[in-house]
Order: C-alpha cells, then structure tokens, then sequence
C-alpha cells in the first residue's frame, strides 16, 4: 500500500475527482478526511472509502470560510496528531463571457478555487513543519494554463494555483514538504452534465486519445504524487489531459 497510515485531507470529495481520490488513498491504506459541502454525499463517500477497506471521516465544510476549515484541521489532530497529505481539490464554476460575468459570479469561484485552498493548506502548514513531512496537491486545470471561453474566474483561480504551487514548493521543499500540482483536461464528472452532447462531441475530438478521461485515472496521479514513489518530484504542475494541448 502506497499511503499506508497515513492521513490525508480531501476536499470537494463528495463527486467527481475528488471522491475517486478519497477511495484510492483508503485502497492505498491512508486514513481520510472526507470534506464536502454536500453532508449526504460525504456520508456516501465515507462509506465508500470503508467498503474499499480503508478508514475515512466526513467533514461537512465549505472551504471559503476559514474557521470550518480550521475546526476539521484541530478535529483531525486531536484524533490522529499528524496530517500527512492534503488534496485541495474542492472548485466550483460560474461561467459567463468577461461582459457579462457579475461581481458575485467572479468572487464565488475565486473564494472556493483559490481562497480555499489557500485557507486549507495555511491550516495545515504548521503540523507539516513540525512533522518535517507533508505533501500538498492542488488541483489546477489546462484552463489555468492555457484560458477558456467564458471562463475568466475559473482560469484566474486555475493559474492562481499554479502560482501557489511553485511558491509553496520553494519555501516548504527545504521543511521536507512537497508540493505539486495537476492540471486535468476534460474528465467525465458531475460539473459536465449540463454540457450538451454536441459539445461533449467536440471536446472528445480535441483529444488525441478520442475520449474523456476519468476521475480515477486523476486519483491515480494523485495517489503517486502523495506517495513516496514521487519523493523527488516537487514544483511540478502535471498535465493529465490525454494530450488535449499537443
């Protein structure tokens, strides 16, 4: 087992990337904060992390706002007394084109994809230290890299991460914490089931591999970053995206 008792911090893991991510680390043998706004759907995922044979705990948080995030982080320590992995992996969208995008549409992906993870990775940070071990994943995404149509906040939040990502790495690599980035492409998730399906067409299309990619084959990237199989890999933002940008 890759993630033997360890313990990891998921967020946004109650659908998509990050409920595949929370049931690999318990298949891999960590112990997992399950973390989602979405109570019933946390429940769901702890289940299922304990199905897969692994230990899992929900926390039903938003992690715009720092004082849930900093009562999940003491509830884990005085549990467990170390945090080892966090995956910042919680991101909502509010699409519209720059003149139509509104003040709250900007500042609510901006809270939740960048804020938040700002906000979790700060909690965290100090057992980190002082454990002279950690590992922070953020989730960024090829829109961060390269924009999108109609995503002005979602691709400034993206590339905010990235920004965090290459920072954090050189002020924590020498404290013995790691700290990576993903970008996906376009991966078969709940965020995608409003798109039609001409437009899911052409985004296969786009694809040299000729399809979507799936949630567990990012919980796989995930899960060799967080091990230490990927003990020398820091700073890194990792394309998963089926070669969409080639």
């Amino acid at each position: 087992m890759k993630l033997k008792d360890k313990v990891a911090i998921v967020t946004g893991a109650g659908q998509g990337i990050g409920a595949a991510t929370a049931i690999k680390f318990a298949q891999e043998g960590a112990v997992v904060a399950v973390c989602d706004l979405n109570r019933d759907a946390v429940a769901a995922v702890v289940e299922a992390c304990r199905e897969a044979g692994g230990a899992a705990e929900g926390f039903s948080i938003d992690v715009a706002e720092r004082d849930a995030v900093n009562e999940m982080v003491a509830a884990l320590l005085k549990r467990h007394s170390r945090i080892d992995i966090l995956v910042n992996n919680a991101g909502i969208t509010r699409d519209a084109r720059l003149q139509k995008m509104t003040l709250k549409q900007f500042d609510d992906v901006i809270d939740v994809n960048l804020r938040g993870v700002f906000h979790v990775s700060q909690a965290v940070v100090d057992t980190m230290i002082e454990q002279r071990a950690g590992v922070i994943l953020n989730a960024s995404s090829v829109v961060g890299i390269y924009g999108n149509y109609g995503q002005t906040n979602y691709a400034a939040a993206k590339f905010g991460v990235i920004g965090f990502t290459k920072t954090w790495s050189r002020e924590l690599g020498p404290k013995g914490i790691r700290v990576n980035a993903i970008a996906p492409g376009f991966i078969d998730t709940p965020i995608l089931s409003t798109v039609p399906d001409d437009v899911l067409a052409r985004m296969r299309e786009q694809v040299p591999l000729g399809r979507l990619g799936k949630p567990e084959e990012i919980a796989n990237v995930y899960a060799f970053l967080a091990s230490d199989e990927a003990s020398y890999i820091n700073g890194a933002v990792i394309e998963a995206s089926g070669g969409m940008t080639l």
